[in-house]
């Protein structure tokens, strides 16, 4: 996940950012499925997802935000969700351990639980440092939220694999503390962060990511997410599957400056109108360790002004509507592409008898966020050689 207090131009770190080797060859190239695991038994409100998309990009979380995100831990909440109601983790080889471990596109570090991590509670997956891993002697890391969440920890040199590439000298971030919102989600062991190496929190000496670090062993410099709706998705690295999307692939421009998959889509409508007022123009980061879709005030509002009885709760925090409206497509432009996010999939979850919105306000953030709830209708080719980004309509 992206500490928002570290973020940097990538010139200031580019010298300090250190390279691993890889076992490879230059035509290797793979796929890694996602898996579905039970959401957690601890009722979890969807505005906690909400609190954590604004906390992870240093936005401010509001009080009755933070209030509703609590609330289904204190009882004071009906939660229900729904029986498909699932999470989706990624198995990876870290050492000697397999580790279930969440794709983010939004952050820079490997971190992992270890059978020390304090506050970490059970039902994790421990990563066991291999017979050549090196421990860095004085590197520190930490990552943390406005929202108080935290970790931090060590750092090991060791292999991991993912698929059929191995980083032999790959840093891995060892938890030994963890704050109790991470703790909760005992599903997921860790993060792999996909952004771009400048993001990386490893202290006095920045680390490589996994996918820099194997770059040169990939048939092409690229991977691709094909997230989907309801059900585990796919990680292609080192080609293009076109057998995974329709039409032609439209890319744009990505302005790394800031370590972020940032694009900009050339305008957006809502069902068939134009969004009134909010220019052509739309920017923001492709980030597939945020749950929901994260846009600007005047974007969202004029949204669920298509929606019947949709309002902006105090008490759910944020905006709900009846189960039962008819939600309106949301389309990004991209030169003679359109990116459609189908209406069903901004319902995010039921909650307290209404419906919770995948498409939320991204506040202070200061950038929009495209999660989970816009990526899930795309193939999405992340290439860093080229510094640009790619959409298609799923197949």
């Amino acid at each position: 996940m992206v500490n928002s207090k570290t973020v940097v131009s990538a010139l200031a770190l580019s010298a300090a950012v250190s390279a691993a080797p890889f076992q490879g060859t230059k035509t290797s190239k793979f796929s890694v499925n996602q898996v579905a695991v039970p959401k957690n038994k601890v009722p979890v409100h969807p505005a906690a997802h909400y609190a954590h998309a604004l906390a992870k990009f240093g936005g401010t979380v509001p009080a009755h935000v933070a209030s509703a995100a609590a609330s289904a831990q204190t009882g004071s909440a009906t939660n229900n969700p729904t029986s498909n109601d699932e999470q989706y983790i990624t198995p990876v080889k870290v050492g000697q351990s397999t580790l279930n471990l969440d794709f983010d596109t939004g952050s820079s570090d490997l971190w992992v639980y270890t059978a020390n991590t304090q506050g970490a509670g059970s039902g994790h997956n421990n990563y066991k440092p291999g017979a050549s891993a090196k421990k860095l002697n004085g590197a520190t890391w930490e990552i943390s939220y406005g929202d108080g969440s935290s970790a931090s920890g060590d750092v090991y040199k060791d292999t991991v694999t993912v698929g059929n590439v191995t980083a032999t000298s790959q840093a891995v971030e060892a938890a030994t503390t963890v704050s109790a919102s991470f703790a909760s989600d005992s599903a997921s062991d860790g993060l792999l962060g996909l952004a771009f190496s400048q993001l990386n929190t490893v202290k006095p000496q920045a680390q490589k990511t996994f996918y820099d670090n194997v770059l040169d062993s990939l048939a092409k410099p690229v991977f691709a997410a094909l997230l989907k709706h309801n059900a585990p998705g796919v990680y292609d690295f080192g080609f293009i599957d076109s057998s995974k999307y329709t039409g032609q692939i439209a890319y744009t421009k990505v302005d790394n400056s800031q370590g972020w998959w940032s694009f900009t889509a050339d305008s957006y409508t809502i069902g068939d109108s134009k969004v009134a007022g909010a220019g052509g123009s739309i920017s923001g980061i492709a980030d597939t360790g945020t749950t929901l879709l994260l846009l600007d005030d005047s974007t969202v509002s004029a949204y669920y002004k298509q929606v019947n009885g949709a309002q902006n709760s105090q008490s759910q925090g944020g905006w709900v509507f009846d189960c039962s409206a008819t939600l309106p497509d949301l389309k990004f432009t991209i030169g003679s592409y359109t990116a459609t996010v189908p209406g069903k999939y901004l319902n995010y979850a039921q909650q307290g008898g209404q419906c919770f919105g995948g498409l939320q306000s991204a506040g202070n953030v200061g950038t929009n966020i495209f999660g989970d709830v816009f990526l899930k209708s795309q193939y999405v080719v992340f290439d860093a050689e080229n510094l640009q980004i790619g959409f298609a309509a799923q197949a």
